[in-house]
């Protein structure tokens, strides 16, 4: 199982999620792409390189994009953002444009 870190931007949306239920099923996705890196849809043009991980509760689709990358131990998951799918891929682009200003939180 791979380690993750989390982009400021992720970090910060998961940290504010209340419900409970929706919560404990992003834990779940986060855990199963820790066990499989590949269970995202790979992006092509602007979100190249980017894995998208559906993620569906109480009739909304959310998302969850991440990256593979290399840390000082190894290979890492790099959890980019997450949220509700509406207007996700054009703020997931937005922040990729700035993305010298990523800010990883480690897990």
């Amino acid at each position: 199982m791979l380690p993750i870190d989390f982009l400021l931007a992720a970090e910060r949306y998961l940290k504010k999620i209340k419900d409970k239920h929706l919560k404990k099923i992003y834990e779940d996705a986060i855990k199963l792409i820790r066990e499989n890196p590949d269970a995202g849809q790979v992006k092509k043009g602007d979100l190249d390189g980017i894995y998208c991980y559906d993620v569906d509760y109480d009739n909304v689709n959310y998302e969850i994009a991440y990256t593979l990358g290399e840390n000082q131990q190894g290979e890492v998951i790099v959890i980019i953002m997450a949220g509700s799918r509406e207007n996700f891929y054009d703020a997931l682009k937005k922040y990729m444009r700035g993305k010298q200003s990523y800010q990883v939180v480690h897990s």
